[in-house]
């Protein structure tokens, strides 16, 4: 199996450290709101990658963070008048259930910041007292960039490069830096906000050093891979070396691997531009099945761009493939127990082609599209040569392949949804229509636009009000 490693800039050979096992952190989102389809991508491309690797028969131990301490959520809950944890743990619900929608496997540890900041406050005077770190007189304290003679080896930036984008930046507070590069580990408490106490100050822990945390504690000094966005290589994973070696002595992690960014209409996602989308909008509209395969349509370091086009192409290939089974199920629940044909015997050696085809494409680098495309084959295989008369050893074994590659390794449900409305849904459709019997267009209006974030598409006609999933 190939990996391309950020670090080296080329595939490289994956051999885990312990033979049979691998350990992997992957950066989690920042939980001040619902999670976008950007943070979506990581999300699916490494839960697919950590599937294939349970698929080849590793014991992968899969540790993504919750980030619940910071100035988004602390902004948030000034604004809403309530505690900071009480945004948190409300959006770590919400992004949980966006993982289960998406089929997205939870990880072996899910940790979150504000539980480990004991370990954080151990591994800082590590580096205060490995000459890595320093404290100033307000009680901060830095990371020194000087300390570290390999800093820039992810992003293969150098110093000077560094200083040119700090020359003429001038942040106030932090003029008791040593250098302009160095970092925040630990930060005074600001009026209103949470805080902890260390030898130090009280106060927080900044960004970086919890993520060195979370990964030593649940994975162990040296890890196999380590993923996220390309967004964050530098400085969020730079320093997670600068900050873990320093405090160990040893390599932090052997593989690096980051996803490409996810684009709208081929223009960045953003909220001032009008194109942000959270994963709640789009699975109001499209089956999460379809947003999880159109995100694994292109080779995860590649840009991936996100429109209405594509989402339709991808809910096509997804029924296309929902037809199939669909088929293959009733087939079996007909099938005649007899020897497989000769003709089912070539079908078998077909698609054993493309289940090679389709390893040696997550074998080279994760590449999901043209896994996706091997599925495809399969899925043609197998429409073309059954029928009533095929044998239900061939059904069955058919079955059994697209449900090991596709709902296994891609993640990608295939067991049809059943149409039926549950007794809330009902009753929201019946008060919505005495809502307009009695004139109650806003009322109805609302009923409406709720019914369709769950998924449920109201059309009334002249034989009443027909439904549809959207």
């Amino acid at each position: 199996m190939k990996i391309f490693d950020t670090m080296q800039r080329r595939k490289v050979d994956f051999v885990p450290i312990e033979e049979g096992k691998v350990r992997m952190y992957v950066c989690g989102p920042t939980v001040y709101n619902l999670i976008h389809i950007g943070n979506a991508r990581p999300m699916i491309v490494f839960d697919t990658f950590r599937r294939y690797l349970e698929y080849k028969g590793y014991k992968v131990n899969y540790v993504s963070n919750f980030t619940d301490v910071d100035d988004k959520i602390i902004n948030a809950a000034k604004e809403e008048g309530v505690a900071p944890e009480v945004i948190s743990e409300r959006y770590i619900r919400e992004c949980k259930r966006d993982m289960e929608d998406m089929n997205i496997e939870p990880a072996t540890v899910h940790p979150q910041a504000t539980k480990e900041i004991d370990g954080m406050i151990e591994m800082i005077q590590k580096l205060i007292d490995n000459g890595h770190a320093y404290v100033a007189s307000d009680g901060t304290v830095y990371f020194s960039v000087a300390s570290d003679p390999d800093y820039g080896k992810l992003s293969h930036k150098n110093m000077d490069e560094m200083m040119s984008g700090l020359r003429d930046l001038k942040v106030s507070g932090e003029e008791q830096k040593k250098d302009p590069n160095d970092f925040v580990l630990w930060k005074p408490k600001k009026e209103g906000e949470p805080y902890w106490d260390s030898p130090w100050c009280q106060g927080r822990p900044g960004w970086h050093i919890e993520c060195s945390e979370m990964s030593r504690k649940y994975l162990g000094e040296t890890i196999d891979i380590h993923a996220g966005g390309e967004d964050l290589i530098f400085p969020h994973h730079e320093n997670e070396i600068a900050q873990s070696e320093g405090a160990s002595g040893k390599p932090f992690c052997h593989y690096w691997m980051h996803n490409g960014f996810l684009n709208i209409n081929n223009r960045k996602m953003s909220k001032s531009e009008g194109n942000f989308f959270t994963v709640r909008d789009i699975t109001s509209q499209y089956d999460p099945m379809v947003l999880r395969l159109f995100i694994l349509s292109a080779q995860y370091r590649t840009p991936l761009n996100f429109s209405k086009e594509l989402m339709d192409q991808a809910k096509a290939a997804y029924e296309r493939i929902l037809n199939c089974t669909d088929k293959l199920k009733e087939l079996s629940s007909k099938a005649e127990e007899k020897e497989l044909s000769e003709e089912e015997k070539k079908g078998m050696e077909a698609v054993k082609g493309f289940i090679r085809d389709f390893e040696d494409a997550m074998e080279d680098d994760n590449n999901t599209a043209n896994a996706e495309s091997a599925v495809y084959e399969i899925i043609r295989v197998a429409n073309a040569g059954t029928d009533a008369d095929s044998s239900k050893e061939y059904v069955d074994w058919l079955l059994s392949v697209i449900h090991k590659l596709v709902d296994g390794v891609l993640g990608v449900r295939t067991d049809r949804k059943t149409e039926m409305l549950d007794e809330d849904i009902e009753k929201l459709i019946e008060e919505r229509q005495a809502a307009r019997k009695a004139k109650n267009f806003g009322r109805a209006d609302e009923i409406r636009d709720q019914l369709l974030s769950m998924g449920i598409v109201l059309e009334d006609t002249r034989e009443g009000v027909k439904w549809k999933k959207a």
